[in-house]
């Protein structure tokens, strides 16, 4: 894919005004004969205001409006513009997981690669790709997260400088073995490889999935190779290894007889 765009970055000058390059393809007249300023789309917008718009339109799932935003940045040279910002909506205001950031990608290779970005195909690629961001599910899950981690980072760094207690903590804690993510201290790591936390301790507990579980076929092939296994497994281990944690309490382990403490009070013969 063509990509210019670190190029085309906006400045501000002294008196608050934007500063830019114009590219060659936005330069012209707009639809009234007028020849364009700099950042005026053909309709006599500024670009700014349509690619806030695009966003917001794509926040709130309105198709029409994200359709048109996308069609006005791409026919007026802009669609270097219309590109970066959809790539951007898909970690900013959509679901992780959906499958539209591959879309998207698609859509802007046939638009810049194949086609020309103001074409008719190239205006098609930009309201198919606004409208299938329109379309996935919108949420600011990612962005939410950024900035409170960030801010609950800002609060125990404070706290740590103060000699005091942060009034709130990462999820995760002081993350010590034989604590609530104990699990995590298998033999990857420096803590488990001290407490000889081998293939035993990684398959009976560290493998886990879930809360949905393995699929049968999956359980089964992790059944056999515990029984072909050189270790020496009990039932009790094995059926473990393949039992799906707990959806409200993913992280709790129990204890087995032969000294692996789990961190909690049931113990399961080992």
């Amino acid at each position: 894919m063509s990509d210019d765009r670190g190029t085309r970055q906006a400045t501000f000058g002294t008196d608050g005004s934007v500063e830019t390059d114009t590219p060659p393809e936005a330069t012209g007249t707009n639809d009234f004969g007028e020849e364009k300023a700099p950042n005026e789309t053909d309709g006599g917008y500024s670009r700014y205001a349509v690619s806030s718009l695009l966003q917001k339109a794509v926040r709130r799932s309105d198709e029409e409006i994200a359709a048109w935003a996308a069609w006005e940045l791409a026919r007026s040279g802009y669609a270097w513009n219309l590109w970066d910002r959809l790539n951007l909506y898909v970690v900013e205001d959509l679901k992780a997981g959906e499958q539209i950031a591959l879309t998207i990608e698609r859509y802007e290779e046939l638009a810049t690669d194949r086609w020309e970005p103001d074409s008719w195909r190239g205006r098609l690629c930009a309201i198919h790709a606004a409208l299938a961001a329109a379309r996935a599910p919108s949420t600011r899950e990612a962005a939410n997260a950024d900035a409170f981690f960030g801010a609950v980072a800002e609060e125990r760094a404070k706290a740590h400088k103060d000699g005091s207690e942060p009034t709130i903590d990462f999820p995760v804690g002081d993350l010590k073995p034989e604590e609530r993510y104990d699990v995590i201290f298998d033999g990857h790591t420096g803590e488990g490889s001290k407490r000889d936390r081998g293939t035993r301790f990684f398959k009976r507990h560290g493998a886990r999935v879930g809360p949905e579980g393995e699929s049968e076929l999956s359980a089964r092939w992790q059944r056999l190779n515990m029984i072909l296994s050189d270790i020496d497994y009990t039932e009790a281990e094995i059926e473990h290894a393949v039992s799906a944690v707990e959806p409200d309490d993913r992280w709790t382990e129990p204890a087995f007889d032969d000294g692996d403490k789990g961190n909690s009070d049931v113990n399961i013969g080992g």
